[in-house]
This record gives structure tokens, sequence and C-alpha cells, in this order.
């Protein structure tokens, strides 16, 4: 079977990993982004230099519109989505909930929650035996902040992903006769485009990886190799699943 994944937020870290290891087992990858343009086509042209297929289409995820767009462009130039990862995030503002903005927030949960629940709204649509589909498998990127309100300071971040846990289970069941199967993937701290930066300051990255039974951060390609399992058919009776990726978790 042609097998079609879409991968929001595929342009960097997590995502951009998945879809390259994804186009050497066969998948057609559509690589969305919001501002990395240079970026994700950039990925689309090792894709195809490998002998893959990929394409670059832009969205912000916290817009309607361009969800349904991301998802309609996909379908054009790859053929029916099969394969859906969630990775597209943001962290927020960082601080107490004393120091709480609201529009912060709004920005926050319309990415990480309501833009992917309606990627998964149109996920459904489509995949759905309900609706004439062949089913498929989602994936979304949670963290393992969803398991005990992250670390000081990211309580709003840990929600987000807490809500998007929440959802993953119930979405699950709404869909698991249909053909679909939906599963969590809960990565602890990844060096990535997004943490790079703060895991550059030496004691900051120590003081992480002192609290991480592995004593060490993840790379982007084992979250990715995750991912791809939960995708695969190796996975199949596994749905409403929350996997932790995480060196063991927290120590506290």
């Amino acid at each position: 079977m042609s097998k079609t994944l879409l991968i929001t937020g595929g342009a960097s870290g997590i995502g951009a990993a998945t879809a390259y290891r994804a186009t050497d087992r066969g998948y057609k990858v559509a690589i969305n982004y919001r501002s990395r343009d240079a970026q994700a086509k950039a990925i689309v042209a090792d894709i195809e230099a490998r002998g893959g297929r990929a394409v670059a289409l832009p969205g912000d995820m916290a817009q309607e519109a361009d969800i349904v767009r991301l998802f309609e462009e996909t379908e054009r130039a790859l053929g029916p989505i099969t394969h859906l990862v969630n990775s597209a995030g943001i962290n927020g503002r960082r601080g107490r909930v004393d120091e709480y903005d609201a529009a912060a927030l709004a920005n926050l949960f319309a990415t990480n929650v309501t833009g992917l629940m309606l990627c998964c709204r149109e996920a459904a649509r489509r995949m759905s035996t309900k609706h004439g589909g062949k089913g498929g498998a989602i994936v979304n990127v949670s963290s393992m902040a969803a398991t005990l309100g992250g670390r000081l300071g990211s309580s709003a971040y840990a929600a987000s992903k807490g809500a998007v846990d929440a959802f993953t289970k119930g979405f699950a069941r709404e869909v698991a006769a249909e053909g679909i199967r939906v599963n969590s993937l809960r990565p602890g701290m990844v060096l990535t485009e997004m943490t790079e930066a703060r895991l550059k300051d030496q004691a900051f990255r120590t003081h992480i990886e002192t609290s991480i039974p592995m004593r060490r951060v993840g790379k982007s390609h084992e979250i990715a190799e995750a991912i791809l399992w939960l995708l695969s058919d190796e996975a199949s009776f596994i749905t409403g699943a929350m996997l932790d990726a995480a060196g063991g978790g927290y120590i506290i």
C-alpha cells in the first residue's frame, strides 16, 4: 500500500529526523513548516536526491484555514494521507503562574492543542472507514512534562501537553473501530533547534543530565525511530497509548 505521511513542524528537530527516516522506509512525506522555508526545502531536496518523494508545505498550525489547506495540498501532491505526525509545537513563555499572560497562553494552546486537534479532525475525515477511508495511524508528539507538570517555570507548556495526552486517549477510542490508530509519544529533553541554545550553557546541561536516569539528553533520531515504530504495522495492536522516550524520565 502507498504510504503518505504528513509531518507538522517537519522542518527541524524531531520532525525533520522523522521525515528523513520515513522516506527510507518507503513513505512519501509532506513536510509542514511555519517559518523555516529554506530549511524545509533543503530537506526536500536531500530526500529527492536520495530517491525519495517529498514536498514542503507552509502553514501555521494555530490557524484553521492553514490546516485545512495543508491537508488538501498534501493530497494533491502525494495522494491520500495514510499517516500523520503532529510534531509542531512551541514552548511558550516560561514563567510562574503569577506571571502568566493571557495572549501568550492563548497562542500556546492554539498551536499545541487546538491546532493538533484540528489536524486530527482532518485526518479522521480522510482515514476513517466511516467516511470511506482505508484507515491510518497518527502519532501526537507530547512531552514528559505532561507527566509531572514540567520543570519549574514550564507549567503552562506542561498543561498543553497534558491536554494532548488526554485528547489522544479519547480520540483513539472513538476511531479504533474505524481503522485508525492514535498514540502519543512523550520525549524528555532532546537536543533540537528548540533546546540547543539553553543546552549550550554547560551548567544548565549538567543540571538537566543529572536529573535523567540515563544521565544524558536525547537525540532527534532516537525519538524519530520511536515515532516510526508507532506508525508501523509492528504496532498494529497499539492505540491510545503513551510511549515515553525520555531516558527513564526525571529523578526528583
